[in-house]
């Protein structure tokens, strides 16, 4: 989906960010909304830790050592970064800035640390979205349901997933992910109002002006 009228063509992209604790859905979710949604790309971290089964370099993440991810963060190549579960994670600065100045949106599929930074760095271009699972058993069924990992990093996931959610009220929006579909429509909801905010989109003005003087 994409608006495609000339007075939304000249605008500022914005950059969704999605966090939630590990199960509650926010991957998916991501995942979902770019795939409906030509004008929204989804920003690939980098990350030290190893791939899950079924993951690829360079589609879920930049897989690379700790020293190539030590060496970005003196480079100042990151937009965003933060170590989470014994594993650090960034978002790459320079393609998420030429997006956002292209008129694209960018999409981060980040936790609660990463969200904070960016909001601080660019307050203006960022919307946070948070999601929460239906309860906590639930969110333990969710994570040894996907087998991903062993049982041990499963609790240590579950034992921080608490003070994660206590961050809840950091963010724009709130998105208690109990049905899918349901979840999903209030993501897209809340990012097809935010592109259509007035201050993203400057070539209403021109277009506004001409109606005004417009004969009828």
């Amino acid at each position: 989906m994409s608006l495609i009228h000339p007075a939304y063509q000249d605008r500022r992209g914005l950059m969704l960010v999605i966090s939630s604790p590990s199960g509650a859905g926010k991957t998916s979710l991501s995942r979902h909304l770019v795939a409906d949604h030509a004008d929204l790309s989804l920003s690939i971290s980098a990350t030290t830790r190893a791939p899950r089964p079924g993951e690829e370099d360079g589609r879920e993440y930049h897989f690379v050592t700790r020293e190539a991810f030590d060496g970005m963060l003196v480079a100042d190549a990151f937009l965003e970064w933060a170590e989470v579960h014994e594993h650090c994670y960034g978002s790459p600065k320079a393609p998420i800035l030429q997006s956002l100045s292209e008129g694209r949106d960018v999409l981060f599929d980040i936790d609660w640390q990463g969200a904070q930074q960016i909001a601080q760095s660019a307050p203006d271009d960022v919307v946070r979205v948070f999601i929460l699972p239906p309860s906590m058993q639930d969110l333990r069924r969710r994570l040894y349901a996907r087998a991903q990992d062993h049982a041990d990093v499963i609790e240590r996931r579950l034992g921080r997933a608490k003070g994660e959610i206590a961050k809840w009220d950091d963010y724009d929006y709130v998105i208690v992910n109990e049905d899918f579909d349901r979840a999903y429509a209030e993501l897209a909801h809340i990012y097809h109002a935010e592109r259509l905010k007035r201050a993203r989109n400057p070539g209403l003005t021109g277009f506004v002006q001409g109606l005004l003087t417009e004969d009828i």
